[in-house]
Formats: C-alpha cells, sequence, structure tokens
C-alpha cells in the first residue's frame, strides 16, 4: 500500500469536478482527445465515453471516432472542460473525411522530414 501525497490529492478532488463533463485532454504526442470523463485514479489514468480525436492539419479537421477509451495518466499533458455553448472551431476550419485528414498528416510529416533533411545538408553553411 502507498501512501498518496498532497499533490495526488488535489489532483483527485479536481478531476472528480469534471466526472460526467465533456473534456479535451491533450496527450505528449500531441493528440487531442474529446470525450466524457466517467472513470479516473490517483494516477490521472482516465476512461472517456464516446470519445474522439480531432485531427488537425492546417485549417483542414476531422473527428476520429474511438468510442470508450482508456488514456493512462502519464501520457496526459492537459485536461479541460469544453464549453458545450461555444463553437468548438473558428469559422476558416473546413471538416474533412478520415480518409482526407490522413493523406493531409502524411503530406505534413514528409515536408516536415524534408525540411530537417534540407536542414541536414546545408550545416555547412553555417547560417545561424
Amino acid at each position: 500500500m502507498s501512501w498518496a501525497g498532497p499533490e495526488d490529492i488535489y489532483l483527485s478532488t479536481s478531476l472528480a469536478s469534471y466526472l460526467d463533463k465533456k473534456l479535451l485532454v491533450l496527450l505528449r504526442d500531441g493528440r487531442k482527445l474529446m470525450g466524457i470523463l466517467r472513470s479516473f485514479d490517483q494516477f490521472a489514468n482516465a476512461v472517456l465515453e464516446g470519445a474522439c480525436e480531432r485531427a488537425i492539419v492546417g485549417d483542414l479537421y476531422c473527428d476520429i471516432h474511438l468510442g470508450l477509451y482508456v488514456i493512462r495518466g502519464e501520457n496526459v499533458v492537459l485536461i479541460g472542460e469544453l464549453d458545450l455553448e461555444r463553437e468548438e472551431l473558428p469559422p476558416h476550419m473546413t471538416r474533412v473525411s478520415e480518409a482526407e485528414i490522413k493523406r493531409a498528416q502524411k503530406a505534413e510529416r514528409e515536408a516536415t522530414d524534408l525540411k530537417g533533411t534540407m536542414r541536414k545538408r546545408m550545416e555547412f553553411l553555417d547560417l545561424d
């Protein structure tokens, strides 16, 4: 049996106020998940019901349905309640299909990889 420090008690208390509310959870790998918090523990492991991942590339977005989703607490960067009264996204954002967002993510990754490769090749110029 382990002892819970005061910070663990505050975390549990604050998460308790989010039970049965729609949350946005930002993960360490950059993914953004939304869903209704149904359960959690002292390690911030959480269960989201009706979860979806919001994928954003530029002005394109897609909500990828995940269903019931368990999140390991060590991967959580931020948890916040969503305001259901407000529009979630700016008007210039365009909703696209899952296939389209996957293509956009792949193109974005390839562009980032190419940029890194070009930077490595040009290091000898010492532009800084």
